[in-house]
């Protein structure tokens, strides 16, 4: 699914960023784009950036 048509950035490229170590929106823009330009889509962002470390601490405190 496309979260950023200025972009041109799917979920799985802001996911993958997020994953690289980007955790704001302004960071995400810095590593692919999404959210740099026009704005729309920032709320979209950082619920992916939340749903990212909501897993990860998930999967941290089942170790």
């Amino acid at each position: 699914m496309y979260v950023c048509l200025c972009a041109g950035a799917t979920s799985a490229t802001v996911t993958d960023a997020v994953a690289r170590g980007a955790c704001t929106s302004k960071q995400v823009a810095a590593a692919c784009g999404a959210g740099g330009d026009c704005g729309r889509c920032r709320r979209t962002v950082r619920a992916i950036i939340e749903q990212h470390f909501a897993s990860v601490g998930d999967t941290a405190r089942a170790s």
